[in-house]
């Protein structure tokens, strides 16, 4: 597949890594050369200097036989009218554009991206994508790592494993039999920086990081099993009154009973912040302030978020604030250098914006009945929701005469309205709903296991 990648910053080059991984033709634009010079160094892609927006540009970056344009540089504008030259003049196929203002995403201008007007297939705004994944990571506090797939009915999760943790040391076999009724199931183990396929032999260890995919309402009494079952937050301060912070807060305010305190440095912008929400409070302030977090009752508050768009401050409030007494802290990084460094100085939870806008991006690259796609440890795993064609080779068999290749597992099937738990005995019906892990390395395996084939036809 040959994909034009317009824009060289952090998601641009994970996308464009992730891409070429996979031995896509790749080329990259950008009007920095140091930065096209850096991209084109470290990847196996073809840097082009210029304007994504200029269509003598986008011919020499190969629009012309392109399959894709992801635009995903800073400037709504020049990502759209990029989409809009690309299929105007070049008729590319698939046009991805990230789009940060909100006024361009009020749903009362939706027939803006008509093919007609401008013709984009997919919109990305990552503002509404990490807010809804912090929304998700406050629900079930004792995950690091929570994605919903089937509209959220199937949940999977990820869990670090304390040394006293009750399934330590017990393997992945016994660990199914001591809970039958319970619908999970281990697919990925990282240990250190390894990942791999769960087996039923594996034997967990403290510090390990699990993922599991589960019935959504299952979910609460395995992380009880694993001794992570923490309570949802209902005294929450969060800290910056940007679009993240304004959605996470309007999103905690559909929950009910629960006391938000805002803080946004900003004067106007609080201003406007506050005539927004309905109950929660707003202080003007910095959240790396004492004073301030001890105003807005940190001393007792079970949740901090950090969303400013500064990642040190991030990183300092939630230090600040759990030394004053909250009892957990989650900040939003965009640098993945610092993610470790977070965990260190005891930041319970950090989200990723560049890697939840890769796994929405990624959703769409994916050939075949791909529904859904979350990316694992910065691209070591992704999980897949999929749906199963007539044609596909899983169906009509029993899943161990499937031959799933070794980085594959299956975690539920969803089928009539019911999840489950897949079993060497479980036959894959067509139109089954079939949520995965796939290691990296596998991943073209199962594009190939959901793609219609001509005889479908």
């Amino acid at each position: 597949m040959q994909v034009i990648v317009c824009g060289a910053g952090r998601v641009g080059v994970g996308i464009a890594r992730r891409l070429a991984r996979e031995e896509n033709d790749v080329t990259v634009i950008d009007q920095s050369k140091e930065l096209i010079r850096t991209v084109a160094e470290r990847l196996d892609v073809r840097g082009v200097v210029g304007n994504g927006a200029y269509p003598e540009t986008l011919e020499e970056a190969g629009a012309r036989d392109a399959d894709m344009i992801i635009a995903v540089t800073y400037s709504d504008e020049v990502n759209m009218i990029s989409c809009q030259i690309a299929h105007t003049l070049f008729d590319v196929p698939i046009k991805i554009a990230r789009v940060r203002a909100q006024g361009y995403l009020d749903p009362k201008y939706s027939d803006l991206y008509s093919r007609e007007h401008l013709p984009i297939d997919v919109i990305i705004s990552p503002e509404r994508e990490v807010s809804e994944a912090i929304m998700q990571r406050m629900t079930t506090p004792g995950a690091f790592e929570v994605k919903a797939f089937v509209d959220g009915r199937v949940w999977a999760v990820g869990v670090k494993l304390r040394e006293d943790c009750p399934i330590v040391n017990t393997p992945l076999r016994q660990v199914a039999e001591l809970f039958p009724d319970l619908k999970i199931t281990i697919v990925a183990i990282k240990r250190g920086n390894k990942m791999w396929r769960a087996h039923a032999e594996d034997q967990l260890e403290g510090k390990d990081q699990i993922y599991f995919i589960a019935d959504r309402n299952d979910v609460h009494r395995a992380l009880e099993i694993m001794g992570e079952a923490a309570r949802q937050a209902r005294r929450v301060i969060i800290v910056g009154g940007g679009n993240i912070g304004l959605f996470v807060a309007k999103g905690l305010e559909k929950l009910g009973s629960m006391k938000i305190r805002m803080i946004e440095r900003n004067r106007k912008r609080a201003e406007l912040v506050a005539e927004e929400l309905e109950r929660t409070i707003v202080l003007q302030g910095d959240g790396l302030d004492r004073t301030v977090l001890r105003e807005a009752g940190v001393t007792e508050a079970e949740t901090v978020v950090a969303v400013t768009d500064n990642d040190q401050v991030n990183i300092l409030a939630s230090v600040v604030a759990k030394r004053e007494g909250a009892r957990r802290s989650m900040a939003l990084i965009n640098d993945q250098d610092y993610g470790p460094i977070s965990e260190s100085v005891g930041i319970d939870r950090f989200v990723d914006p560049r890697a939840t806008t890769i796994s929405t991006i990624l959703q769409h690259v994916r050939r075949g009945r791909i529904k859904g796609v979350y990316s694992l440890s910065d691209g070591a795993a992704e999980l897949i929701d999929a749906v199963a064609l007539e044609t596909s080779p899983l169906i009509n068999k029993p899943l161990r005469e499937a031959k799933l290749p070794e980085g594959v597992m299956i975690g539920a099937v969803y089928r009539d309205a019911e999840v489950l738990m897949p079993t060497g005995d479980t036959i894959i019906n067509a139109g089954d709903r079939i949520i995965l892990m796939s290691m990296r390395e596998n991943v073209k395996d199962v594009e190939q296991m959901f793609r219609v084939s001509i005889e479908y036809f």
